[in-house]
């Protein structure tokens, strides 16, 4: 079982941390209150205007540039690639190939036997028999200085290293321990101290402005608000509940009386409508039967249905009558 860390105790605050607190905190709420509220009210400011605005405005313009610019010079640059691939690109791996491969055989074969015969055996030998021997005898010269220089450079090292640590190092230190130390500890306690009192000065101002708020909006509650819903309640209410129940309730039940009472008319006028064509059709018969029978002497003829033609009957669609059975009619007659 793994034991907590307790933390550590806290030191007490000396009389200086608290005479710099205090005034410090006051100056920095009064500065920052008006700041907080400035901000916060940019701030909801600047969030509706980028959701209402900037955000599809943005969407509208990366829409029109991915449409308008992006996709064409997509396209465009694969075309481009495309063409260049094919008129330059191939034609010049091809070209440099065979450069390539006429100067290796016209070029460098007769240049690499002149190289390896004339230049580069000569200098191996001169390398071999010549150079390292002496180059051998350069480096241990050279050692045996470097060595010597090495230890009068260590001497004189050291005793400017001893120089240095009297003349410079216990100075900047007394200095650093006497002199910086405690300026440095005042300027940090003061800018810890300022900071505090900023976060604590910021956050006094959040609580201020949501208590402005609130009381803004109990303000406009009593002032906006409950005079609004009493106009309501005490006069729109009661005014638009008589104009429906005195005014637009009766007009509609005589607007359905009145629409029963045309479409019971509308009924009636065509029942009579039909009656009265009926009665014309019966009389035109009458007629037509009495000036058959004055003409004729007989009953009138009724006129016959119309059936079609088929392959067993000789009438037409047009419902002719035959002639032998008319010649006997009239020869009656």
């Amino acid at each position: 079982m793994e034991l907590q860390q307790q933390p550590p105790p806290r030191q007490p605050e000396g009389c200086l941390t608290v005479a710099i607190r205090v005034p410090v905190r006051i100056v920095v709420l009064v500065l920052v209150v008006p700041v907080r509220m400035v901000w916060d009210v940019l701030a909801a400011g600047a969030r509706a205007v980028h959701r209402t605005a900037l955000r599809p405005l943005g969407r509208a313009l990366a829409w029109l540039g991915r449409t308008l610019i992006v996709v064409p010079l997509t396209y465009l640059g694969r075309a481009l690639a495309w063409t260049g691939r094919v008129l330059i690109v191939v034609p010049l791996t091809y070209l440099g190939r065979a450069l390539a491969w006429t100067g290796r055989v016209l070029v460098l074969t007769p240049l690499a036997w002149l190289w390896r015969y004339g230049v580069a055996a000569p200098a191996q030998w001169l390398y071999r028999w010549a150079l390292t021997p002496l180059g051998r005898g350069i480096a241990w010269v050279a050692s045996g200085v470097a060595a010597g220089v090495a230890w009068v450079a260590s001497g004189v090292w050291m005793a400017l290293v001893r120089v240095g640590l009297i003349l410079i190092v216990v100075p900047v230190g007394w200095f650093w321990r006497r002199v910086l130390t405690p300026v440095g500890h005042a300027i940090a306690l003061v800018g810890r101290e300022v900071g505090a009192a900023f976060g604590h000065a910021w956050r006094i101002a959040g609580q201020l402005w949501r208590a402005v708020g609130r009381g803004l909006k109990w303000l406009g509650g009593q002032l906006v608000g409950r005079p609004v819903r009493w106009v309501w309640r005490t006069l729109c209410a009661p005014v638009l509940h008589w104009v429906r129940d005195a005014l637009w309730a009766p007009a509609a039940r005589a607007a359905a009386v009145v629409g029963r009472a045309a479409r019971e008319a509308l009924g009636a006028a065509g029942r009579g409508a039909r009656e009265a064509l009926a009665s014309a059709r019966d009389t035109v018969r009458q007629a037509r039967a009495d000036a058959w029978r004055a003409l004729v002497g007989g009953p009138p003829r009724e006129p016959a249905p119309h059936p079609a033609r088929t392959l067993g009957r000789t009438t037409t669609a047009s419902g002719a009558v035959p002639a032998p059975e008319i010649s006997l009619r009239k020869t009656e007659g």
